[in-house]
């Protein structure tokens, strides 16, 4: 019993938590600056007054900035005001993706077939047009360390067949059982 109301709690005060700008009654200050929905100052109003404001106008009374003197408060959609913030952060997340380009791995054999090696280029291909930097590795497994030769081949045909979209920033190396290569997109 007391541990469910304790897990109730701490369930209460996350939620409490992730709402990040108080709205309406949670609002704890008496007089307040209200801003329209279209920006225009609308002057220091009590609590109750900007309330009924916005009841009138079909917002929600949103605590802007809490720490001034006095308090802003702004009349707008407080759900839609979330969705756009969340879509915001969300756009600006994924264009810090793209810029940062990140270094991305392929695995070959030495014994690949024909179409598994043209669908690894076509992979290949998309991550290059990214911008993205690729490595390509085959691992030589047991007596394929013998034959070195043939990883080296496989590898320098891939880039032959990628040579339209990169270049080889690094010719082939073994180190160890592996055998690694880079690719860089090519500049257009």
């Amino acid at each position: 019993m007391y541990s469910l109301f304790i897990f109730k709690m701490e369930v209460l005060y996350i939620a409490l938590k992730e709402k990040d700008l108080p709205i309406n009654g949670q609002i704890k200050h008496n007089q307040v600056l209200v801003i329209g929905p279209n920006g225009e100052q609308l002057g220091v109003k009590s609590k109750a007054d900007a309330l009924t404001l916005a009841g009138y106008a079909g917002f929600d009374l949103v605590l802007i900035n809490g720490s001034a003197n006095p308090p802003v408060c702004k009349l707008l959609d407080y759900n839609k005001f979330k969705y756009e913030k969340k879509k915001k952060t969300k756009e600006s997340m994924k264009k810090q993706r793209e810029v940062n380009t990140e270094l991305k791995e392929f695995r070959l054999s030495v014994n690949i077939d024909k179409h598994d090696f043209d669908t690894k280029a076509k992979n290949v291909v998309k991550y290059l047009e990214k911008g993205h930097k690729i490595k390509v590795s085959i691992r030589f497994r047991g007596r394929e360390m013998a034959h070195t030769d043939l990883g080296r081949e496989v590898l320098l045909r891939f880039a032959d067949n990628l040579s339209e979209f990169a270049e080889a920033e690094q010719q082939p190396k073994l180190e160890g059982r592996s055998m690694f290569m880079g690719l860089v997109p090519k500049k257009k």
